[in-house]
């Protein structure tokens, strides 16, 4: 049985090892990591899924603003894979942006593959006048509005407004990674 529970402190050390595994250790290379290093992810919006004990899936959301629009940055989202194409990312994702609308955020953003986030209402359209601040393709830069309207007027290069990490957990990617 897989439950999809709130993050706690002891499971980083095994979503860290899943997201190597899932997504290679260069993602902390990427765009979206510039806007999490040192921080938090949003209250109550980081979701372990946990099978036997282990760590099986992990999704965060991370608070952003672009043009004094607030949002979350989603991801990285990882599953284990021997229970990838089982449904599960799908729950991760459904499960993130409904806790997400419930505590009244407006938008997501996210940068990942256009047909799989598209099936979640996904779309570049809602992008076109914002900007990482870093390299991204922007097929794969997304949007997804939680309200109407939560995205109207949004430009510029989104920026993190999260709550900052203390220096211990901040640095451990950091330590891995050296």
């Amino acid at each position: 049985m897989i439950t999809i529970r709130d993050e706690v402190a002891a499971d980083i050390p095994a979503r860290e090892a899943l997201l190597d595994r899932c997504l290679g250790e260069r993602r902390t290379a990427k765009s979206s990591e510039r806007l999490r290093e040192g921080r938090l992810p949003a209250e109550g919006l980081a979701l372990t899924a946990e099978r036997d004990g282990g760590v099986v899936a992990t999704v965060r959301l991370w608070p952003v603003e672009a043009g004094g629009k607030a949002a979350l940055l989603l991801g990285p989202l990882a599953v284990a894979a021997e229970l990838q194409g089982e449904g599960l990312g799908r729950a991760m994702m459904r499960e993130a942006i409904w806790r997400a609308a419930c505590r009244g955020h407006g938008a997501v953003l996210l940068v990942g593959d256009a047909a799989y986030y598209e099936r979640f209402g996904f779309s570049g359209d809602l992008t076109r006048d914002l900007a990482m601040p870093g390299p991204v393709e922007r097929e794969r830069f997304l949007g997804l509005e939680l309200r109407d309207g939560a995205l109207a007027g949004a430009s510029g290069v989104l920026v993190a407004t999260g709550r900052r990490a203390e220096a211990s957990t901040a640095a451990e990617p950091a330590r891995r990674a050296a």
